[in-house]
């Protein structure tokens, strides 16, 4: 009697075997993501972009002396700046931290002020 299989009609049997044992066997659907799996549903995708999980980053803008007179001020802590707006909602400059000094911009983004911060402000941080 011969080998059933030899050599590289083996393999071809090998997959042609898990073929069909795969054809025979039913698929099941993925369950639905908002399913409640154990007392704990999953994450909405929408929700999560509305209010990130994580904390927002927070500065001390103290040493930040300048502000254009009536200008409102918003905080871009990542970047360690303040942004200034105008109170008809134009942007009006900002100012960014560089070293042992604040720079000061106006909207076109030219240097206009340069506040030198002491050796006491320096070490605070």
């Amino acid at each position: 009697m011969l080998p059933l299989f030899r050599g590289k009609w083996s393999v071809l049997a090998g997959f042609g075997v898990l073929a069909l044992c795969l054809a025979g066997t039913p698929a099941h659907a993925e369950e639905d993501p908002g399913d409640d799996i154990d007392g704990h549903s999953r994450p909405d995708m929408h929700r999560l972009a509305g209010k990130p999980p994580l904390p927002r980053a927070h500065k001390d803008f103290s040493k930040y002396k300048f502000t254009p007179p009536g200008d409102k001020v918003v905080e871009q802590a990542d970047a360690n700046r303040l942004l200034f707006w105008t109170p008809d909602g134009r942007p009006d400059g900002y100012a960014q931290r560089r070293g042992n000094s604040v720079i000061y911009y106006n909207a076109q983004g030219a240097a206009i002020r340069v506040q030198r911060l002491s050796a006491e402000e320096m070490q605070d941080q």
